[in-house]
């Protein structure tokens, strides 16, 4: 079952205190990590968020599939597939529910969410690119 997000249903996420601001320059504000597949927008590099000490990490799935995420603090373009689950969670604390890009449908990562409420997206890296906004 699909759960779709539009822009008047998504949670908006304040920027978390380990990303300062004045991380955010011009340079980042005209940058979009993009779909690979259809180019669809989902995050920009302003939202970086290090989660356990790192922006990156890798791990296995229990199908030892190994992916390399990067932690965003916000996202659009994107919808849920399935319901939270906590099992063979790689972050402790966190459930995680899968993500697509709501476009073509492309299984781009994880949204994971603390029992505390503090959540984040973990964007599988090969599945993104980086452009400018000139070059769209």
């Amino acid at each position: 079952m699909l759960f779709f997000k539009n822009d008047a249903l998504r949670p908006q996420y304040p920027r978390p205190s380990v990303h300062p601001a004045d991380h955010v320059n011009a340079t980042d504000e005209e940058k979009w990590y993009v779909c690979n597949q259809c180019h669809q927008k989902i995050t920009q590099p302003g939202f970086y968020m290090n989660v356990q000490g790192r922006h990156e990490h890798t791990y296995a799935n229990p199908s030892g599939i190994v992916y390399n995420i990067k932690c965003f603090s916000n996202a659009q373009g994107y919808s849920f597939l399935g319901p939270a689950s906590t099992e063979f969670t790689w972050f402790s604390g966190h459930s995680w529910r899968i993500i697509i890009c709501t476009a073509c449908l492309t299984h781009i990562g994880w949204h994971f969410k603390s029992n505390g409420g503090a959540n984040f997206f973990g964007f599988i890296s090969d599945r993104l690119l980086l452009v400018s906004s000139s070059s769209e």
